[in-house]
């Protein structure tokens, strides 16, 4: 079989590179969530009236202020792993649309509890873990990259469990929460999955070598000028 060198069609940069975001934006998150319960723990103050409130005016603020609010130190130490791992995956592997996904993701997260919670108030970081989860789970799939593949495998391995909290399976948990993130994070990977990392497509070329053999891989040298002239007498 003929050899060839290959060519890569496409920016020959590393697709994955490692920045200063990749753990800056996740320890600020972690931090931020820890300080706002350490601040209610502190002075004596519940700030769960700041969280979503489906279908009322009011309840709109906590799309913004319900991510870091929770409701015991149980809450905060199971989203605190997940939030972290995420968001440190996110601006790794995807660190082209990170904060994009990030910011529009969980905004349209608690905008869609709000549409679909039930009368009560919504509130912890969840939302945002079940939106990363999916983006990171179904980005792999649709890319078909092989890396990136790799990653959602690792995301359902550690935490394939998730998804049974989208049902309504135990009193007192937002399964409305956990399933707008999940949807979310599904429809945001599909929209950006021409952008960012991409599999790459690999092109063969002959050179001066690769022409010394036929297309069976038999050493078949072309005709010299002087082999075609003997031929020709």
């Amino acid at each position: 079989m003929p050899l060839g060198r290959i060519f890569i069609k496409m920016n020959e940069a590393p697709q994955f590179s490692y920045s200063k975001n990749t753990y800056r934006i996740p320890l600020l998150v972690v931090l931020l969530i820890w300080f706002v319960y350490w601040v209610e723990i502190k002075f004596g103050l519940n700030f769960t009236n700041y969280g979503i409130y489906p279908r009322t005016l009011k309840g709109l603020r906590g799309i913004v202020f319900s991510p870091f609010i929770h409701g015991s130190i149980g809450h905060l130490t199971n989203n605190t792993i997940p939030v972290f791992l995420f968001v440190s995956m996110l601006f790794y592997f995807y660190r082209e649309m990170a904060h994009q996904v990030l910011l529009c993701g969980v905004f349209a997260t608690g905008l869609l509890t709000w549409v679909i919670g039930v009368d009560a108030y919504h509130i912890g970081m969840s939302g945002a873990v079940y939106l990363l989860f999916s983006f990171l789970f179904f980005s792999g799939i649709f890319r078909k990259y092989y890396r990136l593949i790799s990653v959602s495998l690792v995301v359902i391995f550690l935490y394939g469990g998730l998804f049974w909290y989208v049902f309504p399976i135990e009193k007192g948990i937002s399964w409305e929460g956990h399933l707008s993130g999940l949807l979310v994070g599904f429809v945001l990977s599909f929209a950006y999955r021409k952008r960012g990392p991409q599999k790459r497509e690999y092109h063969f070329t002959k050179d001066a070598f690769d022409l010394l053999f036929d297309e069976s891989g038999n050493f078949n040298p072309p005709a010299t000028s002087s082999e075609e002239k003997t031929a020709a007498e």
